[in-house]
């Protein structure tokens, strides 16, 4: 059986995510194994504004959400090295990024079977085109708890969902794949103390708890240091000594773009 050791590295490196083009929004993994359905899929997401990372076995996929960290899977069951359900189990060690099923299997067992595995969602296919993205929409209004198209702001701190991006004041901060998840919990539990093991759990997976302790203290102190300004004191998140950090809620708020 295949382990979640195979395929990630001991712990989620500090690197950079790759970069984002001006309008690139948010990033969806696709594991699918027939290259037509994944042609339909990079034509269809790409005109709704996202963008496709798109993976054909198991353990493509497992390799490729490091190196991608998507902002949501879509998963295909019936894959050549393994079942869709394992490839579940693995990426739940790891993330809480939300997974939607795509999958011909009718039965109720197998949905039940894969919602109990992790899955946020299964679709039965075919299925339209509207019901998959209103079905994405509402899974990433559920994993980010702010709309899509949402700015929260608190103090100096500006953070753009739809865009990925994140502003002290007026200069933009470049973040690393793993302060960007960091800060995106804090920020859907803004004001409310995140413990370590809750950030660990949610960013590296509750088995690499040991070893993902000094890694938590490094990410944060450097996120900590690029979301403080110098020339206004201002410092977002917080330190609570032995429990854990939060989002300082003074003036914490949430401002609907136009798109």
């Amino acid at each position: 059986m295949a382990t979640a050791s195979q395929y990630f590295r001991p712990v989620v490196e500090n690197s950079p995510a790759p970069p984002r083009s001006e309008k690139e929004q948010l990033r969806i993994l696709l594991i699918e194994d027939e290259h037509s359905v994944t042609d339909y899929f990079r034509g269809s997401l790409r005109s709704a504004g996202y963008t496709l990372y798109p993976a054909s076995t198991g353990g493509q996929a497992l390799q490729r959400f490091q190196a991608a960290r998507p902002d949501l899977i879509l998963l295909e069951l019936g894959l050549p090295d393994m079942d869709g359900k394992q490839v579940i189990r693995l990426l739940r060690k790891v993330t809480m990024t939300p997974i939607i099923v795509l999958s011909a299997r009718r039965e109720e067992e197998e949905k039940i079977a894969c919602l109990d595995t992790g899955a946020d969602d299964y679709i039965t296919k075919p299925f339209p085109t509207g019901e998959l993205l209103a079905r994405l929409r509402a899974a990433l209004r559920r994993a980010f708890g702010i709309p899509r198209n949402e700015v929260f702001s608190a103090g100096d701190l500006r953070v753009d969902f739809c865009r990925r991006e994140v502003f002290i004041g007026n200069d933009q901060v470049k973040l690393t794949a793993t302060e960007y998840d960091l800060l995106k919990v804090l920020v859907s539990r803004a004001g409310a103390v995140v413990t370590h093991y809750q950030l660990i759990h949610e960013i590296w997976g509750t088995a690499q708890y040991g070893d993902a302790v000094h890694l938590l203290r490094v990410t944060m102190s450097n996120l900590r240091r690029k979301l403080s300004s110098t020339a206004t004191g201002f410092r977002a998140i917080a330190t609570e000594p032995g429990v854990g950090y939060r989002l300082r809620p003074s003036d914490c708020k949430q401002s609907v773009q136009a798109t």
